[in-house]
């Protein structure tokens, strides 16, 4: 699925319809719990999952609670919700760090995203951005570069854990421009965004989400967006491609994803369910504020998309060189 197919499906979800008398009635039947398997300050993640789990419990009329389950940038969260019970009470909301480049970044994460969980679908994407500390001289991507080759100094990007669409966007930005930097994983986004500002890592591959806040306050520098177009967040920013840079693109998408064996008609129904939430105006209006672009779209669309998100960034891994034990 490529940038077209993406757009394609967010433009289709308002036209999704929802299921009628052949959905299972005795769903829910209790709290479900969407588990985040991040930490819940500083990134995008956590409010896009309260939006959500907001949103289900005034559509089923029953509690929609987030859960936090950080650690190994998701592996921690995602085994957890792999051993959960398969009757519908646990989800798992992550990103294409875990979902995709997990698995090849790490020798055993210890799930399978394929074998152990039933895609339900894709909720949202939103760019990477190159940010700076105020210190760098530096105030376009040309320049950095430039930068980073004649310094003494060795510079240091942090991001939100190994295999994070932060560390994989710095992997790609540092063999395209054949400079090279420190790589520092953190436990959230919100601490590494927090040691960049102080000036304890100089560089960050954030999420605009995340970060533009702290643009527009002028407490850090964002060189160019990570995306084919402009954010709304961050208007002034160029892109990758005017900074000259068109190859540089990166993103993360966010999921939904139950543990394998859940029922198809609990799964078909809690997709037909967020669907219909990001077919609302309002919510579609929030997402956009929060600087990510709200998908949709099928189970079967949501897995064709992960086996070529999972064959893409596979390949990203090996050709970087990354890896983690």
């Amino acid at each position: 699925m490529k940038r077209r197919s993406l757009i394609s499906l967010a433009a289709a979800v308002a036209a999704t319809p929802i299921l009628g008398s052949a959905q299972p009635k005795s769903w829910p039947n209790g709290p479900v719990r969407i588990v985040v398997p991040f930490a819940p300050g500083g990134g995008s993640t956590p409010p896009l999952a309260h939006m959500l789990a907001d949103e289900l419990t005034k559509v089923f009329g029953s509690n929609f609670l987030v859960e936090y389950k950080p650690g190994a940038n998701g592996n921690i969260g995602a085994v957890y919700v792999k051993k959960s019970p398969t009757d519908g009470s646990a989800f798992l909301f992550t990103g294409a760090g875990t979902m995709a480049t997990n698995p090849a970044l790490y020798k055993n994460p210890g799930f399978d995203p394929k074998a152990d969980f039933e895609p339900v679908i894709l909720y949202a994407t939103m760019p990477n951005v190159l940010v700076v500390n105020q210190t760098i001289p530096a105030t376009t991507v040309k320049e950095f570069a430039d930068y980073l080759r004649s310094t003494k100094e060795h510079l240091a990007y942090g991001s939100s854990g190994n295999g994070s669409s932060m560390h994989t966007a710095g992997a790609l930005f540092l063999q395209a421009t054949g400079t090279s930097m420190t790589h520092v994983p953190y436990n959230s986004a919100g601490a590494a965004t927090t040691d960049l500002i102080g000036n304890n890592i100089q560089v960050m591959f954030q999420l605009v989400p995340g970060i533009a806040q702290f643009v527009k306050a002028k407490q850090v520098k964002a060189l160019a967006v990570m995306a084919a177009q402009r954010s709304p967040m961050l208007p002034d920013v160029p892109t990758m491609a005017e900074a000259g840079f068109p190859a540089l693109e990166s993103n993360t998408w966010l999921c939904l994803v139950a543990p394998r064996g859940t029922p198809r008609e609990i799964v078909q129904r809690m997709n037909e369910a967020v669907n219909k939430v990001l077919a609302q105006p309002s919510v579609r209006e929030r997402i956009a504020q929060l600087g990510a672009q709200p998908l949709g779209g099928t189970p079967a669309e949501f897995a064709s998309y992960l086996d070529s998100e999972m064959k893409k960034w596979g390949a990203v891994v090996r050709k970087t060189g990354l890896s983690v034990e």
